[in-house]
């Protein structure tokens, strides 16, 4: 629970000694964790974003993790269960927590509401980047005013990479240190540097400054006096998040949980913790991420022999530490008992030890025990993608199905070009349409893979202009204990719940089974959005109407380049959230404003689906430029990254003959590929795509667009494409 340092360094080393059998989840609110040595350089601009995160998303993919973007609200010791906010609870046979500390906000009345701690980290560099784009505006040059509430190391370096980051504008600061110096521990010389440099910065240092209420724009001092703000950054001891000591594991005086020299919890040996969250009792030390560095190996090394069941190290933490002070300009103070040093050189000495700490968790190694994605060469393999990019392809689906049609006339499907849907023979009053879908594991969170799959079967209705009636689950978990297989299945199970119920559609039953991985699909019934307006079709687009896609492009890209550890996690999670909007409303406009067609993009990609709506009878013309695409998917495409179902759609397009009249290999790549809980590709006349759009765009379809045009059919060909 928790992406710090001790967790990332514990989740590399137990990657590179697999245990068979084992079972190892990360839950992290951000895909991404901060090194908190580069913050400073982060926020004075001296790194990029990347350069100072950790892709936990991509860490966990490379050692066979299962990564859960989720918060922990409470913990059950007892029972062993961990509450999860938005969402179904989980459990767990042995914890490890390194989730960090907060600033202590609570003593001091106003200071919750109206600053901004800089703990969690991955919060604060989103407020500073929004303050950043603020104060870069370039036509709102008023003077602006920033304060930092500390004196400790963090603080002080907090505070002079912001006045580095804005040295061009008439932004000023102030720190406000409730002690008689700063830097409390630092020997003099240290200390005399970094005074020195907070000054030619001009930053306003105020000592003996206890601040006691904090209102909007203005905080009170002990000393009567009040002082006014723009933007507050609280940066004071650190405090442990209030529902540890509530959970019933021990705490110390300050709460954070209570642990014995092997990392475990003093009451429960199946509960570990180091970092921030986690005090030593028998070795009680400040709160400083070298600590936490210093824990990770014996943390994996504990956590290992605990699975195992032999004996746990001990760990002591050193008593001094080298600490080294950014200065915000390429400039440090290195502090270390009496010794001390100021300069150039120690940044660039401080940079080298984060640069080397950093390549570790960037330049995974590629040779590994049992992992099986790497081959003798050490090269990263393809390996079968999941969700659509699993499907079979449309040349092997449409000849199968083209041989059962002449032998079954009367029972078997003539082809591919059915509509999403089929209607139920025998029903009456009104026709209830049904339609099955079932996926092959795309994330290894089983409470949203049941979300995705819940979401990509109702799409099918969506499509044909239908809402839910009912659905039927089929479930093939993976070979594990009983227990196992009852988590999984209800978080799988929950996850679908949890979509199904925001459409009322009850789940009435279904099966499940054992195999050697994960699928999960449903049948799904539904009767039309508007009775008097029937089902919407996937053939009847006329010559003339524009075509309108809902979401945009490249989930399959990016899964594929997940797997082969290519993609950022940031996208990852965007293309995950993309896969989770449903496309009930879209739907629902497509039937109000009159769609003469529909389908949803999947497995065949747009063109491949684009060309099941032609049916062979008209063209369409499309404009490359206006198709919407995920973050990070044209980047995947670029490095050469393919969905496993990509070549089946190329060999279709190929297969129309006359070649494709466009050069832009990427951007045709873009359309090939296969999609999971895609959007909508609707027709509608020209007079009706704009209001559509504007209402797609209304009602959170927000990169909806007009991507082409309905045509005749060239004439002596049989490429209908035209892409411009």
């Amino acid at each position: 629970m928790g992406g710090g340092h001790a967790h990332v360094i514990a989740l590399r080393m137990l990657a590179m000694r697999p245990m068979p059998g084992v079972r190892i989840t990360l839950i992290s609110p951000a895909t991404h964790t901060p090194y908190s040595g580069m913050l400073p350089g982060l926020v004075a601009g001296h790194y990029t974003f990347e350069e100072a995160h950790i892709d936990l998303a991509r860490l966990c993919q490379w050692a066979g993790v299962r990564f859960l973007r989720a918060e922990v609200t409470a913990i059950e010791p007892r029972e062993r269960v961990l509450t999860l906010s938005d969402r179904p609870a989980i459990q767990y046979e042995i914890l490890s927590l390194d989730i960090g500390s907060e600033p202590e906000l609570d003593s001091v009345p106003g200071a919750r509401q109206w600053s901004v701690p800089i703990k969690p980290v991955a919060s604060l560099w989103q407020r500073w980047s929004s303050l950043s784009a603020r104060l870069d505006d370039t036509s709102n040059d008023a003077p602006h005013g920033i304060s930092v509430v500390g004196g400790g190391a963090g603080s002080v370096e907090l505070i002079m990479a912001m006045a580095q980051r804005f040295s061009h504008r008439t932004v000023s600061f102030e720190l406000f240190c409730g002690a008689d110096s700063i830097l409390q521990g630092y020997n003099s010389r240290a200390r005399k540097s970094v005074e020195m440099a907070l000054q030619a910065l001009g930053i306003g240092v105020h000592l003996g400054a206890r601040v006691v209420s904090v209102a909007d724009g203005v905080m009170s001092l002990r000393d009567k006096s009040s002082h006014n703000f723009d933007d507050l950054f609280w940066c004071t001891g650190a405090a442990a998040a209030p529902w540890i000591a509530a959970s019933g594991l021990s705490v110390d005086d300050s709460g954070f949980l209570a642990t014995r020299d092997t990392l475990q919890s003093v009451k429960y040996d199946n509960v570990f913790a180091a970092g921030d969250i986690a005090s030593q009792v028998n070795h009680p030390r400040p709160k400083a991420g070298v600590y936490a560095v210093r824990q990770g190996p014996v943390l994996a090394e504990n956590l290992r022999n605990a699975m195992l069941g032999k004996p746990l190290k001990t760990h002591i933490p050193q008593s001094r530490f080298l600490s080294l002070v950014s200065l915000g300009e390429k400039s440090a103070t290195a502090d270390r008992s009496s010794l001390s040093a100021t300069g150039n050189w120690v940044w660039r000495w401080k940079d080298r030890i984060d640069r080397k700490f950093m390549r570790r968790f960037i330049d995974l190694p590629t040779e590994m025990p049992g992992q099986r994605a790497y081959g003798s060469t050490g090269q990263l393999q393809q390996m079968p993608c999941g969700g659509c990019g699993a499907k079979v392809g449309a040349s092997s689906l449409s000849a199968v199905l083209s041989r059962l049609a002449i032998a079954y006339p009367e029972h078997a499907s003539s082809g591919l070009h059915a509509d999403d849907t089929a209607t139920i023979p025998g029903t009456t009053g009104y026709d209830v349409v049904q339609s099955i879908d079932v996926l092959r594991e795309i994330v290894a969170d089983p409470w949203l893979m049941g979300r995705i799959a819940a979401n990509h079967a109702l799409s099918d209705l969506y499509a044909s202009g239908a809402r839910p009636l009912s659905a039927l689950a089929t479930v093939t978990l993976p070979f594990s204990l009983p227990s196992i297989q009852e988590r999984d299945l209800e978080q799988l199970l929950a996850g679908a719940l949890h979509e199904f119920k925001a459409v009322d559609c009850p789940l009435q039953g279904g099966h499940s089974l054992q195999g050697q991985e994960l699928n999960i699909g449903f049948v799904v019934n539904g009767h039309p959005i508007a009775m008097d307006r029937g089902y919407l079709s996937k053939t009847g687009l006329q010559t003339g109407d524009l075509l309108v896609l809902t979401k945009p492009l490249g989930s399959g890209a990016l899964f594929a380049g997940h797997m082969q550890l290519k993609a950022d996690g940031r996208h990852v999670q965007a293309a995950i959230e993309c896969m989770l909007h449903s496309n009930a409303l879209a739907a629902r406009l497509a039937v109000e404003f009159g769609a003469s067609a529909c389908t949803d993009v999947t497995g065949f990609g747009l063109l491949g689906q684009l060309l099941e709506m032609l049916n062979k009878q008209r063209g369409a013309t499309l404009k490359l430029s206006s198709i919407p695409k995920l973050a990070g998917a044209l980047d995947c495409i670029q490095q050469g990254v393919r969905s496993t179902m990509h070549a089946s759609n190329a060999a279709a397009l190929a297969a129309l003959g006359d070649g494709v009249n466009n050069t832009d290999s990427h951007a045709i790549a873009l359309l090939l590929d296969p999609q999971t809980s895609g959007g909508l590709l609707i027709g509608v006349t020209p007079a009706q795509a704009e209001p559509f759009c504007a209402a797609l765009r209304d009602s959170g379809y927000l990169h909806s667009a007009v991507i082409g045009e309905v045509t005749e059919l060239r004439d002596g060909s049989r490429n209908p494409l035209l892409l411009t």
